[in-house]
């Protein structure tokens, strides 16, 4: 005999099985609970309707899901709602960096701009022949806030539109003397930034279609669902605010490394409670990393900006494109040139991702580029961001941010910070001057990481009883070894054809010799120390003012007949260039032909011409520093970079005699003694 099994309770029922949601019916939903903008939920309703009609077994249908995924997860709408509160900024940008004041003060007007014209009161004009609806919407629209003034007609618009401000106009179509339509064509014609709404009471899809296409932001028929209205209204508003301050410069943080660039736009992202994205350039050379690539190439992909939009998922994050001034270029592209449409404010409001293949708007996104060295940047690149400089730190500011920072970070990533480790001063300054070289932090922190570990072995070694907590100058070179660099020092001793000036690389402001000797040849100038042809021709220019002027100076007029002149830059290991070398390749050339002796403990760096003038040069606060660890006393500096000396904190003058000078002539009594 045999029984019926009874179905499992946990089966579907065959009711259940068919209302079960296939994976396009739940890509369906994702779609419309998306709430994306008309044209991009026009595009994925397009590949869905595709999909129906393609066997799932086809490589193109995995292709189309991941297009739709793409379409409805990204942020086309959702914002983050940042603060800015002055004195949470100004706290986090003091708490999480030592100096930088003039930095933390250009962030500050940029965000307090940018703040403000998001806050201020905006303008709406409603155009209509009838009262009542004017008062109507006049009344709804000033308890959102806004600031409304009404007209009867197209002609009355364009009375209040010469004598007011106006951010938005709600037009009628229909009315006397100048209907909507005659009223959009004016103001697209005199007033192309501010957006125009239609409302009508004949409405029809030809005359919403016409509208559209004459160039209104939105059409609205009546009666007017005030609701509809003041979402509208706030929609196309945002837009064009979004829009106008995404029109304001786009930061680039450029100074040496390790002066904290990535961390200051951190703490930007932190400060107007924003997320933060990050992306590296370096070494970048595909187009498509950063535009994506066409779905027609098997695994295809969107590009990287796209993507970290999708993982944040908010569209107006703080994003920080670093090192920007590295981006390679070869047969694959430029992504240098992809940058300027997305670092442009009238362009990157409808950015193009090949991938994805519909606009997308990047103008919400607060964008940060860092750089080292911004003159490999090309020019249409640079002229849409505004540079910001970080300079280096002083030997107080370094041992500041290691006392207050990096020493109890490191303490604690050695298992030491719960014992009293001091490091005195003269430790940290062993440090700074003889293990490091560089304007920034980064070979600081490694090298007192290098310090705690050591200390870390010996605590284990002692077997935990006895470590000397407190750590002196010997204390480092013993646990450091020899120190890696020599500091050049200016020399009191006057010296014939040898002078010191100071020049700006990479890694901060340096003190250089310029040494000059003179044998019997055929009027050759030899110039050697591996140098630029900037430099070379500032040894051109200095040695031709003084044979134009030989005999002023006492100078046989053809000494360069029957001489050879070399002049030599030490270290030639480094590549030097830069105009600022000319006054002291001068005075140099001008203390061997006369054999007046160039006083060593006098620092200079101009630019100068062929008629004596000396020009001014950037690098000031670098070179002044390096001119005090030197050990110098007087620096010549030209006299047009006084604005930029009065300025400086008094710990980068300090110990030190700025002289500033205008031409050449000014610089002789200063520099040379008289002859022996």
């Amino acid at each position: 005999m045999f029984f019926k099994k009874k179905p499992s309770t946990d089966a579907p029922l065959p009711e259940q099985q068919d209302k079960e949601e296939t994976p396009l019916s739940k890509l369906r939903n994702q779609i419309t609970e998306a709430n994306l903008p008309q044209y991009a939920l026009d595009a994925a309703n397009k590949e869905l309707d595709k999909l129906a009609n393609t066997d799932a077994a086809v490589a193109e249908y995995s292709v189309g899901l991941n297009y739709i995924e793409l379409i409805s997860s990204l942020p086309w709408n959702i914002s983050t709602k940042g603060t800015l509160d002055m004195s949470r900024v100004q706290s986090i940008l003091d708490g999480r960096h030592c100096g930088l004041g003039q930095v933390k003060q250009r962030i500050l007007e940029f965000l307090a701009a940018k703040t403000l014209r998001g806050s201020a009161r905006q303008n709406i004009l409603i155009v209509d022949d009838e009262d009542i609806a004017r008062t109507n919407m006049a009344h709804v629209l000033t308890k959102d806030g806004f600031a409304c003034k009404t007209a009867e007609n197209g002609l009355a618009a364009l009375k209040v539109l010469a004598e007011e401000d106006i951010d938005l106009i709600i037009s009628d179509l229909k009315m006397d003397h100048m209907d909507g339509l005659e009223l959009l064509h004016e103001v697209n014609s005199s007033y192309p930034e501010i957006p125009v709404i239609m409302v009508t009471g004949f409405a029809t899809i030809n005359s919403a279609v016409q509208a559209m296409k004459s160039g209104a932001a939105h059409y609205l028929g009546k009666p007017v669902n005030l609701d509809e209205l003041r979402k509208t209204v706030r929609e196309v508003l945002d837009q064009k605010l979004t829009s106008e301050m995404g029109k304001g410069p786009i930061l680039c943080f450029t100074g040496p490394p390790g002066t904290g660039k990535t961390s200051v736009g951190r703490a930007i992202a932190e400060a107007l409670q924003l997320h933060f994205i990050r992306v590296s350039l370096a070494g970048l050379r595909d187009e498509a990393e950063l535009r994506g690539h066409r779905r027609t190439y098997v695994g295809a992909m969107p590009g990287r900006i796209i993507t970290e939009l999708k993982r944040a998922a908010v569209n107006n994050p703080v994003f920080m494109l670093d090192e920007i001034d590295k981006i390679g270029q070869d047969f694959r592209g430029d992504p240098a040139s992809v940058m300027l449409e997305v670092l442009d404010p009238e362009q990157n409001i409808k950015f193009m991702d090949h991938y994805l293949d519909i606009p997308f708007n990047l103008s919400r996104i607060m964008f940060i580029a860092t750089a080292n060295d911004v003159s490999k940047l090309p020019g249409p690149l640079l002229d849409r961001m505004e540079l910001i400089e970080f300079t280096g730190y002083t030997e107080k500011e370094k041992c500041k941010i290691a006392r207050d920072f990096i020493i109890p970070r490191q303490l604690k990533a050695a298992g030491l910070n719960t014992l009293d480790i001091d490091f005195s001063s003269e430790a940290l300054s062993r440090i700074i001057g003889d293990y490091t070289r560089e304007s920034g932090l980064r070979n600081l922190e490694r090298e007192i990481a290098n310090v705690c570990r050591k200390l870390a072995l010996l605590y284990l070694d002692s077997k935990k009883t006895v470590l000397d907590t407190k750590i002196e100058a010997s204390t480092i070179t013993t646990l450091l070894g020899p120190r890696r660099f020599i500091q050049n020092y200016a020399e009191n001793e006057p010296k014939v054809g040898i002078t010191t000036g100071l020049v700006w690389s990479a890694i901060g402001g340096e003190i250089i010799s310029v040494e000059t000797a003179s044998m019997e040849g055929s009027g050759n100038l030899l110039l050697t120390g591996s140098l630029g042809e900037v430099l070379q021709e500032s040894a051109q220019a200095a040695l031709s003012l003084i044979r134009s002027r030989s005999a002023e100076f006492g100078i046989k007029e053809y000494f360069f007949k029957n001489m050879d002149i070399h002049i030599h830059f030490p270290a030639g290991g480094i590549a030097k260039d830069g105009p600022s070398a000319g006054i002291t390749i001068f005075a140099a050339l001008l203390s061997l032909l006369t054999k007046r002796p160039a006083r060593r403990d006098i620092a200079m760096t101009g630019e100068m011409t062929l008629s004596g003038r000396i020009l001014p040069i950037g690098g000031i606060r670098e070179k002044l520093l390096a001119a005090q660890r030197a050990g110098v006393k007087t620096v010549l500096l030209p006299l047009a970079n006084k604005e930029e000396v009065e300025i400086l904190p008094p710990d980068v003058l300090e110990n030190l005699q700025v002289v500033l000078v205008k031409n050449a002539d000014e610089v002789i009594p200063l520099v040379l003694l008289p002859a022996e």
